[in-house]
């Protein structure tokens, strides 16, 4: 789907590799989620809209389907003065989890997406990012503003592929809705 980027550090451990595992199939589901209700998320997803209401859209997989939690306040990282919350957070095991983030109008105009890559670098507890952002933002009139999802999924993909640019994140999964 082109609607569907994964980075992930090039050098995975062995026990990463099996949480990779479990982070993939939780991803496949987000992902069958927006393919299935594309239409919704079309009425949804209009110029002026509220952005709590795509937030509420997926709030219904990831919160009750999936057992990620909202709003959870993360474990502060030291040095760094910082509350990060992130809209979902999903616990996989003692000091490990996924940061997910809803973003709408300002994710590449007010770097929505790097703040939510630095949360998740920054956050002691999680080590994978679920970034769901539009195919494209709309202006007034009806067109096309930008197309954020292939913006987003590049500037992402600049933090993996080489170690020496790779950050503290195992792994990004961008979706577009």
């Amino acid at each position: 789907m082109d609607g569907y980027a994964r980075h992930v550090k090039v050098n995975v451990l062995a026990g990463q590799a099996e949480e990779l595992a479990a982070v993939d199939r939780l991803a496949a589901r987000l992902l069958a989620h927006i393919e299935a209700t594309q239409a919704e998320i079309a009425l949804l997803h209009v110029h002026g809209a509220s952005s709590r209401s795509i937030q509420d859209h997926f709030a219904k997989l990831l919160r009750e389907d999936l057992g990620f939690g909202e709003e959870v306040v993360l474990t502060p990282q030291t040095g760094l003065v910082t509350r990060a919350r992130p809209d979902f957070f999903y616990s996989l095991s003692d000091g490990r989890g996924i940061i997910a983030e809803v973003e709408r109008g300002g994710t590449t105009t007010n770097n929505h997406d790097l703040k939510d890559l630095w949360k998740a670098h920054v956050a002691p507890d999680a080590h994978h990012l679920f970034l769901m952002v539009p195919h494209n933002n709309w202006k007034g009139d009806g067109s096309r503003r930008e197309r954020v999802f292939p913006l987003v999924a590049r500037r992402l993909g600049a933090f993996f592929g080489d170690p020496r640019r790779e950050i503290d994140v195992l792994s990004v999964h961008v979706f577009a809705y």
